[in-house]
């Protein structure tokens, strides 16, 4: 019998690291987090996102639901 060798693959590798780091932005920014938003640029959240990545300021949900 032949050794199954795995090769991982370096698209699959950046899709997991990107949800992680999306995960983490939700988590942070108080967004809803949903795994099948991803690269999806008509969802306001995954815009807040991209914006973040360019280092640009994104919408903070925690600060705006703490307003009276």
């Amino acid at each position: 019998m032949a050794k199954s060798q795995y090769q991982s693959n370096p698209r699959v590798n950046q899709i997991f690291e990107d949800l992680e780091g999306y995960l983490a932005f939700c988590q942070d920014y108080g967004y809803k987090f949903d795994e099948a938003q991803l690269y999806d640029m008509r969802v306001f959240a995954y815009r807040q996102y991209t914006k973040a990545i360019t280092g640009k300021w994104p919408k903070d949900q925690w600060q705006e639901d703490m307003r009276p």
